[in-house]
């Protein structure tokens, strides 16, 4: 438990509670920053006139002062509370800590960016031995009462206490086997006074001391647990992988308690106004009737459908709401259409019916899946409730990735187990796992991998992360494990229930099959299907909502979007992409070819020019080729070929009968090729003889690269009508005499292929700057140099000093300890790396007005990175093939962004 220490306040005057709800609202939408997203929208909600349960917001500004105090409360805090709870108690008449008519409340969490199932709540706080008598007699349902009391204890006990949840939740199985019953609603009240009994002397036990009585200690302690499961693992994990910062901090929402768990005319639901995973424009969501707001989202019980229309879909006999409660259902539809409305845009709904009376608990921009994330903009875009730039931004670039991989044939065979919820679209193959730590040790080690459990909490972030696809047995569509995988991007299977899953022996059994650990699963999370063995993809479809919005971001974005291809595959793939050129062909992948790997290792052991000649002859044809086939793909457009870049040693024989080959291609003995490849050894191979360095001291390697590339060029240009506008770019540059030297080495060899050919085209020569001492003494390369391509991926290693193959070692927790607010080779490093490109973008247009600016390491498709390219006014990013719609939309982001 949290120890909570109150101090005497040494601020001045600083205001931490903002309160809501009886006509009264403090904040609203605008102060999601200071209030969190939760509390900013019960506020908002509470001003237009919503029917919100009355509360009041600690705000984050205090979550970051407690954990700069070490987890103290200044007493100017316990007196605004203490002013918060009388306005509460003001408008329910109740009073909190009253034997005879208790307030109860929740004490919810509430960062400015949503964490769904992140954070701790606590609910019906206020219960003790005393009060829940007098909940008993007002409410008049004994069993309601005494159902609440066992449920804050549970709560109480894992959130605060922090004592083993397993020994509350075997209590409550075995009470209900004692009894015959099935359903945690078949407990009668004396079973649950019971069973109350027994959870208070679990938590002597454990904890050492009585459960809490006072209501005032249970919600000093709630709310040191809420601000504390900020720095929990899971919530870190979350922020780490969704880019929040730990300094944010979350606000703490105490609000009165109203009580789905009533009976028959009570319930609690969650609901999108639109469908998050499709994104049709219809109700989407899920109620449990006699239920309280965890019972839906936790998975414990299978909850029922919201529409009619949902229920008949799924085949499903339980009553929809629509049917069971028609009149608070269409109250509910109006809420849904006024909420959607306000706040422009789909949303993320809880809400609880007491005894046929609706209150809403929260409303948020619901998470989304991609393909929903379009749809959803481009309709509401044409409704004219958002512009087309307000649909530019509402897509998450990086959620494009999942629209941009294959789906499951239709035409393959599918050896079909069980059918579950179809709770996140897409499909996946994989090892079937049961446990998070063991998917995050196997995808780590290369596997894909199918997290399959009866449920997913909170901890399992880690392994839904590491897993290609996420199938649970219990769970709706509005399970933690849904809401989460949806966020992610990744397919998820929910609610299987004719699985069985065996922890102990790792196996998983539908009917009479098994599934055992490392057997290959296929789940598809668009159609619910759940298949033993892999099933074969096909490529995706990229029209409709996808088309009709890149269009849109086509036309407001500046930068040009190139990519990252050396193979006619790839290259292809970048066009259907909306790929604009490449921006960065590595010729050194072309070489690794196992028919001409002997030729290239020939070229390298040779002892003088004579021999590199001979095996540079050999290669020259195949080089050419290379070239032909990527220019017809890209016949007309801008090609950036980085000349031979990596270290010699890569290249190296390393076994004998590698040794022999090369030996008998050259002619000469293996002593003296082995003597000639222990010469060419180099300590730090990365910063040795590679690139430009190559270049300078065996010029006939950049002399063959150059000519083939002009004789593939002049090829295609006769047959196709189109000449590629070849941009040669010499790697490693750190002065302007080594790209001097290389610029005179193409230039010739341009010059003699166009008099052979008798036919010219236009081409460029320009530089990789990716050394710091390139982008200082940018104004001289430019003199030179007539594009410049960022290659960041070596710019940041050379500049941070930092290996990118063994950062991930320590990078992790230098993110955490906010060394770097990200991993830098995942996000440019902007105000180091970030400082040198500006200098040299600067420094090089001074020289050269006009020079062509692009960057092609990973970052270019970063939409941060790109971002910051905008800013920079770079002419173009570079990006993997599959990466450039993400490059598309971020650069249209960017631009608006710069405007605005």
């Amino acid at each position: 438990m949290a120890t909570i220490l109150a101090d005497a306040d040494t601020s001045t005057g600083q205001r931490y509670v903002y309160r809501f709800g009886g006509g009264v609202s403090d904040g609203g939408k605008g102060d999601r920053n200071l209030l969190g997203g939760k509390g900013a929208n019960l506020a908002e909600m509470a001003s237009i006139g919503l029917p919100v349960p009355p509360g009041f917001t600690i705000s984050t500004e205090m979550c970051t002062r407690y954990y700069d105090e070490g987890g103290r409360f200044p007493q100017s805090l316990r007196d605004e509370v203490a002013a918060g709870i009388a306005h509460i108690e003001g408008v329910t008449g109740k009073v909190f800590g009253d034997a005879a008519d208790p307030l109860l409340v929740s004490v919810r969490s509430g960062a400015r960016a949503s964490m769904p199932g992140m954070m701790d709540t606590v609910l019906n706080l206020g219960l003790n031995d005393q009060t829940v008598e007098g909940l008993a007699a007002t409410s008049g349902d004994a069993r309601f009462a005494w159902d609440s009391y066992r449920r804050f204890i549970q709560m109480y006990s894992d959130v605060v206490l922090e004592l083993d949840h397993g020994a509350f939740e075997e209590a409550l199985e075995i009470a209900k086997e004692d009894n015959g019953y099935f359903l945690d609603t078949d407990l009668t009240a004396d079973d649950l006074r019971k069973l109350v009994t027994e959870y208070k002397a679990l938590v002597e036990q454990q904890w050492g001391k009585p459960f809490p009585q006072d209501v005032h200690d249970q919600l000093w302690g709630a709310v040191g647990a809420v601000f504390g499961s900020w720095q929990s693992e899971r919530a870190k994990v979350y922020r780490r992988l969704n880019d929040i910062p730990a300094a944010w901090g979350t606000a703490v929402n105490i609000q009165a308690m109203v009580f789905g768990n009533m009976g028959e005319t009570s319930a609690t639901g969650v609901a999108f106004t639109r469908d998050p995973a499709k994104g049709d424009r219809a109700y989407y969501g899920e109620f449990l009737i006699n239920a309280q707001g965890e019972d839906v989202v936790a998975g414990i019980r299978t909850p029922q459908y919201l529409t009619k229309a949902a229920r008949e879909a799924a085949g499903a006999k339980p009553a929809s709401m629509e049917e069971a409660m028609p009149e608070t259902f269409a109250e509910l539809a109006k809420v849904f259409d006024l909420l959607e409305t306000h706040y422009r845009d789909m949303q993320d709904i809880e809400f609880t019916v007491q005894q046929g009376k609706l209150w809403m608990l929260q409303t948020r921009s619901g998470k989304r899946t991609a393909k929903a994330a379009l749809k959803i903009a481009v309709e509401m875009a044409e409704e004219g409730l958002i512009t087309r730039e307000e649909a530019i931004a509402r897509v998450e670039p990086q959620a494009l990735d999942q629209l941009l991989h294959p789906t499951l044939d239709p035409k393959a065979a599918r050896d079909v187990l069980t059918k579950g919820l179809p709770a996140s679209p897409g499909a996946a193959s994989g090892a079937a796992v049961f446990d998070s730590d063991t998917a995050e040790k196997r995808a780590a080690a290369g596997d894909a991998v199918i997290l399959i459990r009866v449920e997913t909490s909170p901890e399992d972030i880690h392994g839904m992360h590491a897993a290609k696809g996420i199938l649970t047995a219990r769970g709706g569509m509005t399970s933690h494990a849904a809401v989460v995988a949806r966020g992610m991007g990744r397919p998820c299977v929910s609610g299987a229930g004719s699985i069985s899953i065996d922890a102990k022996a790792r196996v998983m059994r539908v009917g009479a099959r098994e599934i055992a650990e490392g057997e290959i699963v296929t789940i598809d999370g668009t159609t619910g299907e759940v298949m033993a063995g892999a099933v074969p993809t096909v490529q995706p479809e990229l029209s409709g909502d996808f088309g009709t919005l890149m269009g849109w971001a086509d036309a407001v974005r500046r930068l040009k979007v190139r990519a990252n291809a050396e193979t006619p595959l790839d290259a292809r793939t970048a066009r259907e992409f909306g790929a604009e050129g490449i921006g960065l062909c590595r010729t050194e992948h072309m070489f690794f070819d196992a028919a001409r790997i002997t030729s290239v290792r020939q070229m390298i052991l040779a002892e003088n020019e004579a021999g590199r000649r001979s095996a540079l002859d050999k290669l020259l044809p195949e080089q050419r080729s290379d070239f032909v086939q990527l220019f017809e793909v890209m016949a007309g457009l801008p090609v950036t070929i980085r000349l031979l870049d990596p270290p010699l040693h890569e290249f190296l024989p390393h076994e004998e009968a590698e040794f022999a080959e090369v030996a008998t291609a050259a002619g000469i003995d293996i002593d003296t090729l082995k003597r000639r490849a222990a010469e060419l050894h180099e300590f730090n191979p990365m910063l040795g003889h590679r690139g430009c360095r190559l270049g300078v001291t065996y010029p006939e390697i950049y002399e063959m690269q150059a000519r083939a590339i002009f004789e593939a060029a002049i090829e295609v240009a006769e047959k196709s009508g189109a000449a590629p506008i070849p941009e040669v770019m010499i790697p490693l540059v750190g002065t302007r005499r080594e790209l001097e030297l290389m610029k005179v080495v193409v230039d010739q060899a341009a010059q003699a292929v166009f008099a052979e050919k008798g036919r010219t085209i236009e081409y460029l020569v320009g530089t990789m700057i990716e050394l710091p001492r390139a982008a200082l003494m940018a104004g001289e390369i430019a003199e030179v140099g007539e594009f410049f391509s960022f290659g960041t991926n070596d710019l940041t290693q050379t500049t941070l000093g930092v290996s990118r193959d063994d950062a991930a070692r320590f990078l992790g927790v230098y993110v955490e300890k906010g060394i770097y607010a990200k991993d830098p080779f995942v996000s440019l490093d902007v105000e180091g790396v970030g400082q040198l490109i500006e200098l040299a973008a600067e420094r090089g247009r001074k020289t050269r007005a006009g020079i062509k600016l692009g960057i092609c390491g990973e970052h270019g498709g970063d939409p941060a990175s790109i971002a910051f390219c905008e800013k920079t006014g770079l002419d173009y990013v570079s990006a993997s093939p599959y990466r450039v719609p993400i490059a598309r939309l971020a650069a249209a982001q960017a631009a608006l962004a710069t405007k605005g």
